[in-house]
């Protein structure tokens, strides 16, 4: 009988079955590596165009920001001018008033009484003058009521001194200027529909 020993053909096909998986890892770890580095080459590609995107932002944002501030102080310039121009629009509205006021207080001021100081601080004039009598000073606060220019007077104080050995009394007084500008701001009404 012929005996066949097999012994190096196993050993064989055993070497050669361990090289082929150590191909076989070597192939898979040469492909992990690619995948690994395409993913971290894919990966590191969209961070750095979003890095980029978001420098263009800032750097957007810090114009924007410029624009900004340059509005705020264009708005702040304007509240200034405009503030000025109300001022101005108020002074030339009343730059009659004193004119007016004069006119006034010479055609409302009783016989008996002699006003001494006249003082305006914004639309209220302060009044301090001498007087005969107290009721003269009530026909002045009336009259002083009546007028049209004037509003609201308020008696402040009275009370007697001498002058030139004469018995008077002095009278402190406020009354308030109507402003002509509101009326004139304020929009005509319209006029009634008629009934039919």
């Amino acid at each position: 009988m012929i005996r066949i020993n097999l012994l190096p053909h196993r050993e064989e096909a055993r070497k050669a079955r361990r090289q082929q998986f150590y191909a076989l890892v070597g192939v898979v770890l040469v492909l992990a590596g690619l995948i690994w580095f395409l993913g971290f080459s894919i990966l590191t590609g969209y961070i750095k165009s979003q890095e980029d995107k978001n420098a263009f932002l800032q750097r957007e944002i810090a114009v924007l920001d410029k624009d900004i501030e340059e509005i705020k102080k264009l708005k702040e310039q304007i509240d200034s001018l405009l503030s000025r121009k109300q001022v101005i629009e108020s002074l030339q509205a009343n730059r009659t008033e004193i004119v007016h006021l004069f006119n006034e207080l010479a055609r409302l001021v009783p016989a008996g009484i002699y006003l001494k100081s006249i003082k305006q601080t914004g639309n209220k004039v302060k009044l301090i003058g001498l007087t005969q009598s107290n009721a003269r000073v009530s026909a002045l606060m009336y009259n002083l009521d009546q007028s049209p220019l004037l509003e609201r007077p308020q008696l402040i104080e009275i009370k007697a001194v001498n002058v030139d050995k004469r018995r008077m009394g002095e009278f402190n007084l406020d009354v308030f200027i109507t402003r002509q500008q509101a009326d004139a701001a304020k929009p005509a009404a319209a006029p009634p529909a008629k009934k039919q």
